[in-house]
């Protein structure tokens, strides 16, 4: 175990009136909040009005925070929620002695809220009459920044973790209870998004392609859900009916979900490369 790191961190990074800020939390916000100046800097060096990138923040918020939380209750928990529907909404969870917890919303996943942000993108395109191709673009160059930030949210909660490895750079997650090392899946998914988005960024800034041939948008999705698929082969199942999938056809629930995505991503990459102009 010596060569093994111990994972233990305090979840908790500070608690103000009772109030705890969790690691987690503040990574999202830090995530959505460099993604956001990103975005309005996009903006300006694309001369878009300012009174039409306000109200793209709601909308993008709205859209990732709605969809991921959909998509982890229909997408790994349908029996339960569907029968609590009340629990997908709202932050809380009914006890067995019928009493309602406040809990946080514990679920949220990647594939909803990629599928919620396209669903709000849409939307605001048509309220404010932007190109689609060019918002996706620009959403495309600063969402790995935020998917990063997440990633490193779980790694901080010990979840979403690898599996069991004797390789140094395992981690032993002290908090789940575990004394042997795992991969640190949530870090190898965290380095990738961030090199992703300083390649994209890279990418713009040499004028390789404008925004608006669906390029950024094809080269985020493309590759964050072709890594996605294929870091699931190290890491453990979220549900454990994923055991039967994964049984039968040897690929789980965030694999099955990852290949549209990808396909879509690099539909779009094949395209913006293939014609380049702005459509």
């Amino acid at each position: 175990m010596l060569n093994f790191i111990i994972w233990d961190p305090d979840k908790v990074f500070f608690t103000l009136g009772g109030y705890e800020v969790r690691w987690y939390g503040l990574l999202w916000c830090a995530g959505l909040a460099v993604a956001y100046f990103v975005v309005q800097w996009l903006y300006r060096r694309e001369k878009i009005g300012q009174e039409k990138f306000d109200p793209l923040f709601i909308y993008c918020f709205l859209g990732i925070i709605l969809g991921a939380r959909l998509g982890h209750c229909l997408f790994y928990e349908p029996g339960y929620f569907l029968a609590h529907p009340l629990e997908m909404f709202l932050p809380i969870r009914q006890m067995a002695d019928g009493s309602w917890k406040l809990t946080g919303y514990a679920g949220l996943a990647s594939h909803g809220g990629t599928a919620g942000i396209i669903l709000a993108l849409w939307l605001y395109v048509r309220r404010y009459k932007v190109p689609m191709l060019t918002v996706v673009d620009i959403i495309g160059i600063a969402t790995p920044i935020t998917a990063c930030a997440i990633r490193l949210g779980n790694l901080m909660n010990s979840e979403i973790v690898g599996k069991a490895t004797t390789s140094a750079l395992g981690f032993v997650f002290v908090q789940n209870g575990e004394e042997f090392a795992r991969h640190p899946a949530q870090l190898y998914e965290a380095m990738a998004y961030l090199t992703l988005f300083f390649v994209t960024l890279a990418f713009y800034l040499k004028d390789f392609r404008r925004p608006g041939t669906g390029f950024y948008f094809g080269l985020c999705v493309g590759s964050i859900f072709t890594f996605r698929f294929f870091i699931e082969f190290l890491k453990e199942v979220q549900e454990q009916w994923e055991l039967n999938m994964v049984s039968a056809i040897g690929l789980n629930q965030g694999q099955m979900l990852s290949l549209p995505f990808a396909a879509v991503g690099c539909y779009f990459l094949y395209k913006a490369i293939k014609k380049p102009t702005q459509q």
